[in-house]
């Protein structure tokens, strides 16, 4: 069983971490809640005159390797590979991807663990990678060929739209991904 498993907004906290940057980089400028995001991506809800702004940020360095942890992520991660499962992180780097893959993977020396490099596989297309569970928070995930994993949607408020697929939290892991877990842990 291997399960692949997103950074941003899946573990590592790209909006709140972000959200927290521009309340204290541009105090005067409005921004957009998390519960009110309708769009997986951040850009493209702010106006066109605020989205460099917005690149500022989160091209900046130190922005990725300063994400918060989602809560309940690292323990979860943890409890999976102790019941023998096979995980594995599956992330896209960014296009300004300067400082994004360096920080990405210092991110997870510093919450998961040096053996976790190991585990880290960064791609634009997922598809292309084998799996049998995909945990993401993009809704659709197309790519160049067919998956092998099933996507299973990590709950964001701008992918409750999407109505087709199950959903994840770190709280309900564990019952979401009961038929795949041993027997003594369902």
């Amino acid at each position: 069983m291997r399960i692949l498993v997103d950074m941003d907004g899946v573990i590592a906290d790209f909006e709140g971490s972000f959200i927290n940057l521009w309340k204290q980089q541009y105090p005067r400028q409005a921004y957009i809640p998390l519960e009110d995001r309708k769009t997986f991506y951040l850009l493209h809800q702010y106006p066109q005159e605020l989205q460099p702004l917005a690149m500022e940020i989160i091209s900046a360095p130190g922005f990725y390797r300063g994400l918060d942890v989602i809560p309940g992520a690292v323990e979860a991660l943890h409890e999976m590979v102790n019941l023998g499962i096979d995980v594995r992180i599956c992330s896209s780097p960014a296009r300004d991807y300067h400082n994004c893959v360096l920080e990405k993977y210092e991110w997870v020396d510093e919450h998961l663990g040096s053996d976790w490099i190991g585990r880290m596989i960064l791609t634009e297309d997922k598809t292309l990678i084998r799996g049998d569970i995909l945990i993401d928070d993009r809704p659709e995930l197309p790519g160049s060929d067919t998956p092998t994993w099933e996507h299973v949607l990590y709950d964001q408020p701008y992918n409750r739209a999407v109505g087709n697929k199950r959903r994840l939290t770190w709280q309900n892991w564990k019952t979401v991904l009961k038929e795949v877990l041993p027997l003594e842990q369902r």
